[in-house]
Order: structure tokens, then C-alpha cells, then sequence
């Protein structure tokens, strides 16, 4: 595995650049339009001559799994374009946005970047900091991503990124936990309630459901659109009343007091970076998870590779009903994008469409990135039967559930960074006891119409 990770962002342009991050739209100013062109040579995957030499930067973050198949992809993609080099940047998602922020701000960003979706309404300049991919449809095929999903990386009718895959939460469950306390899987809001009267008589350690802070925020969502319809934000308005959403904040404090969830200090108190890498969840004490479809096998190998209890039965739950409505979103997890500067975005729009929909770009890659959005890739993955089946199966219950849309600012550093975001302070908050539902409710109100500059 090549280990040339590029990490030369400067001290000063940090400096220069911190306080603008401070800010929702988390810019300042930008490097636009697209320099440089591509030669016949690249064009046609043929031709070694210095003037048709062009290297590429490519930076993407994952595990060490997506690492290693983007490098295999990588290899491909050069022994296919002899006069296209690319040098890989990777690293893992802590810290990445931040630093990479750096150096889409400074005009220092890759070539080619996976980014987050939310990234192109943080970062995009109005359609200036990255490249318009529609320009360069000559070489990558966007017939083959939905149009809708396609339509949600435009700003300004200009194409900032491919849209990999489409992902949504779910519920996942420890049968093996549940069989032993004798109590069904839940399905709507009196089983879940039972659930946790059930556990609470096994063990107090025992929860049928844990939720971290900004896993709290995307239940409180999916309760009220399984109980109103009405999707969280749109035209970049918050759709519920604070009363609606101090209801909401009240029924998430209800399942701590009925032993349905831990408390966030009981979680913290657990010393776990995240929920898949706590004891608690490998050893069956935490019982159930509202994750997203891609993060299925981290958590189903941690409970069956679990020392204590190892075996246990990982299983997809059904979605709980709360009401008369299917509640939960779906969103672009992520998508691949070109910087606005780049000198080569043509070379680039190639390595884009090897990697989504070239046969043996899609067959190295497989789901490392999610279940694909491309029609070309879903052909190649079911033709020879690749990628998890777990994650495939999750992906497609959720597609066929889910229907609300994600606005552009759910996910943005603002609300949810650990621990200074709007999400950790109002939940963490509550569930401390610290302010009640109404002051709750009222903060997240307040803090979400700021960072959407209302």
C-alpha cells in the first residue's frame, strides 16, 4: 500500500482561515473556473509523451478496507491510462473535514475528492470551489445516476459532485440479547416500552436501545415525521412548532426513565470512542442500534467476534412505528468531486467515471463506499455477486421505507460536531437534566435557524 499522504497545509493559512470556518457557510474566498485542459492522448487511454503526462491528486477518508480497494482501483485506472498518474490522500474521518476545509479554502484541495453532500452547500462558493462535471459528460456518464440524486449535488444548474450512494438509518438488533429476555424484537412504541421494562427486570446494565447525542437528534426526526408527515426542514425553514418538538424532547426522556435508553453520562461512563467499539454493544448489554444501512457489518462483526459472548445473532429489525407515516430520510452519502482549480478536470471526470461505472473499476471497489448509485455499477455488482450482503439487504429496506428528504445544513459541523455542536449540547442538556423539554427545544430551534442564517 503507497504511503505518500500528503498533509502540507500551511500554519499561517490555518490561522488566516480558522475564523471563517467559525461561520455556516464555513467559506471565504474561493479559486473558480477550470484551467488547463486534457489532451487527445488521455482522452483515448493512449500516448506516453511528456505533454500528455498528467498527474492527479485523489484524496478520500474510510477504513483501511476502503484504502486499500481505492489503491487496487487506482492501479487499474493507471495501467488503463499510462500518462495518468494518481497520487493518493487518505486518511480516517476524524478530523478530516476540518483539514481538508483547509485546503479547499486555500485552493490547495485535490484533484479529485470524495466529499460529503453537505460539503457542496458549506463549501461551494456558489458553484465556484468545485468543477461543473456536466461539462464533462464526454467522459462520464451521468446517465446512469438518478436524476433526482443528481439534481441534489447542483447548485446554479452546475454539477459539484457524482453522487456515490444513497444510505438512511435503520434499526439493527441483538436477537440473541432479546431471545434471552424474553421479549420480542420491537415494532412499535408499547414493544419498545415493553422491551425496556423487560430488561430493566433482567439486568439494570441491560438497554433493548442505545442512542448517542446525534443519534437522538435523527430519532427525534424520525418520530415526528412518523407522527406529522412532515419532513424536519424544507426551503430551508424548520416544519415543526417548538411545542411539536418539546413533545418530541419529552418522549426521548420518557425511554430513559422506562429503561428503553441509557442516559448519555451512562454511554459516556462507558469510555467508548464510538457505540460499535463499546463492551456493552459487543457483549449483548446494549441490545439495539439506529444506524446507518452502510455501518451494518462493523456492528453485526463486533457482537459475532465479541470474547465474552462470542456468536450472537445480528439481525435487521423493522422500522417502529410511532404513527401513521413512514418516517425517515434518505441522503447522498457522499460523492466524488473535482476542485474548481484543478488543471486536469477532465482527467479527473475520467478517474470519476472508472471508479463508478467502468466495470473493473466498480468490481475492485465493490461497497466500499455504500451500495452504489450508478445503474452500471448495481449491473456489475449483481452479475458476479459482489459486495456484503448485509449492507445490501439494509440499503434496499431502507430505500423502499424511507422518503423524506435530508436538508443541505442536517449534518453541518455547526450542529453536529462532538462536543461543541448544537445536537451534543441540546441532547447531552436534556438528558443531563440540566434544562427542561421546552428550553430543549427552544435552543435546537435557535441554534438550527442560525446556522441555516435565518
Amino acid at each position: 500500500m503507497r504511503k505518500n499522504i500528503k498533509r502540507a497545509t500551511s500554519l499561517a493559512l490555518i490561522t488566516v482561515m480558522a475564523g471563517s470556518l467559525a461561520a455556516c457557510g464555513g467559506s471565504s474566498s474561493s479559486s473558480s473556473g477550470n484551467a488547463g485542459g486534457s489532451s487527445e492522448n488521455a482522452a483515448s487511454g493512449s500516448g506516453d509523451s511528456a505533454s500528455g503526462d498528467v498527474t492527479l491528486r485523489f484524496s478520500w477518508w474510510g477504513g483501511d478496507s476502503r484504502h486499500e480497494a481505492t489503491e487496487k482501483a487506482i492501479e487499474a485506472f493507471e495501467a488503463k491510462y499510462p500518462n495518468i498518474h494518481v497520487e493518493p490522500e487518505y486518511g480516517a474521518w476524524s478530523g478530516w473535514e476540518e483539514k481538508q476545509s483547509m485546503n479547499i479554502i486555500g485552493g490547495n484541495a485535490a484533484d479529485v475528492m470524495q466529499i460529503n453532500w453537505n460539503w457542496i452547500d458549506s463549501y461551494s462558493q456558489g458553484g465556484t470551489t468545485f468543477a461543473d462535471l456536466h461539462q464533462y459528460e464526454d467522459v462520464l456518464d451521468l446517465t446512469q445516476f438518478p436524476a433526482e440524486s443528481v439534481a441534489q449535488c447542483e447548485v446554479d444548474g452546475k454539477l459539484m459532485a457524482v453522487p456515490v450512494a444513497i444510505t438512511g438509518r435503520l434499526f439493527y438488533w441483538n436477537k440473541t440479547t432479546f431471545d434471552e429476555v424474553g421479549v420480542d424484537l420491537p415494532t412499535d412504541e408499547a414493544s419498545l416500552r415493553a422491551a425496556g421494562q423487560a430488561f430493566a427486570a433482567y439486568d439494570k446494565d441491560y438497554y433493548p436501545l442505545a442512542l448517542g447525542e446525534y443519534d437522538r437528534m435523527i430519532f427525534m426526526v424520525y418520530y415526528l415525521e412518523s407522527k406529522y408527515g412532515k419532513a424536519w426542514v424544507e426551503n430551508n425553514e424548520i416544519q415543526y412548532t417548538e411545542a411539536e418538538i418539546q413533545e418530541a424532547m419529552d418522549f426521548i426522556t420518557s425511554l430513559e426513565a422506562d429503561h428503553v435508553i441509557p442516559t448519555l453520562s451512562v454511554i459516556a461512563g462507558d469510555m467508548a470512542d464510538s457505540l460499535d467499539k463499546n463492551a456493552k454493544w459487543i457483549d449483548g448489554k446494549y441490545a439495539g442500534i439506529l444506524e446507518w444501512d452502510s455501518s451494518a457489518t462493523k456492528f453485526q462483526q463486533a457482537v459475532v467476534e465479541s470474547t465474552n459472548k462470542p456468536g450472537q445473532e445480528f439481525v435487521i429489525g423493522e422500522f417502529i412505528k410511532f404513527g401513521d407515516y413512514n418516517g425517515g430520510f434518505t441522503k447522498i452519502s457522499m460523492g466524488l468531486a473535482v476542485a474548481g482549480n484543478s488543471e486536469h478536470p477532465k482527467e479527473a471526470a475520467m478517474l470519476i467515471n472508472f471508479l463508478l461505472n467502468d466495470p473493473e473499476g466498480v468490481e475492485i471497489g465493490s461497497t466500499e463506499r455504500g451500495i452504489p448509485c450508478s445503474a452500471a455499477a448495481i449491473a456489475v455488482l449483481d452479475e458476479k455477486d459482489l459486495g456484503d450482503s448485509l449492507v445490501k439487504e439494509a440499503n434496499a429496506k431502507v430505500i423502499d421505507y424511507c422518503k423524506f428528504p435530508l436538508d443541505a445544513k442536517f449534518e453541518h459541523n455547526d450542529l453536529k460536531a462532538n462536543p461543541d455542536g448544537v445536537y451534543y449540547k441540546v441532547f447531552g442538556k436534556l438528558s443531563a437534566g440540566e434544562i427542561d423539554s421546552a428550553t430543549a427545544a427552544a435552543d435546537l430551534v435557535k441554534g438550527v435557524n442560525e446556522c441555516m442564517g435565518n
